[in-house]
């Protein structure tokens, strides 16, 4: 029996260490999802499909620069919307590559390179504004880096420095819909 609680302990704090608190970007399990609605927008993009490998011109190892992105079903409603760029396997937990709110409602289609127009972008986990391309550590597995957009009814008063935790705040309940792109990179 005092062998099965210790294990039980040190499982639990094992699991506890393992999240990263404090870093750029992290998102809790327990952390909820700013979506309030059902409602789905389509977000792609012409130089990978979903679950597809993001082209190295679009990471650390090339160009650095964003991929070209198109986003559907934008709700009428829509005042103005948000993005976010996460590493989800990064060693201390999510890693925040590209964070930007208050993008003009209108935006379907970003081409490579371009700063969403009107957006406010945020401090990536590198402590950059704007994007960063994927950067995984040699010698690891594919990582998988998921770009959600959130199409909300109001346009967030966030300061620059903003944490992913205060955009997400900062959406709840305000959420009218969003999508995911995930791509994988290794190296």
């Amino acid at each position: 029996m005092r062998k099965s609680v210790a294990a039980l302990v040190a499982v639990l704090g094992c699991v506890a260490g393992c999240g990263g608190a404090g870093r750029t970007g992290d998102r809790g399990a327990d952390s909820p999802s700013p979506t309030t609605a059902a409602a789905r927008i389509t977000v792609t993009s012409t130089a990978y499909a979903e679950g597809g490998t993001i082209p190295r011109r679009f990471t650390c190892d090339g160009a650095d620069v964003s991929p070209p992105l198109a986003v559907t079903g934008v709700p009428a409603r829509t005042a103005s919307l948000a993005l976010l760029l996460q590493d989800l396997d990064a060693p201390h937990g999510a890693f925040t590559h590209w964070l930007a709110w208050n993008i003009g409602r209108g935006t379907a289609r970003l081409a490579a390179g371009e700063r969403p127009p009107g957006a406010t972008e945020g401090r990536n986990g590198f402590g950059r504004t704007g994007y960063g391309g994927p950067c995984p550590p040699r010698g690891d597995r594919p990582h998988r880096y998921v770009l959600t957009v959130y199409a909300t009814d109001r346009r967030p008063a966030l300061s620059p420095d903003a944490t992913p935790a205060d955009l997400r705040k900062a959406l709840t309940g305000h959420t009218l819909a969003e999508g995911t792109l995930t791509g994988r990179y290794g190296r």
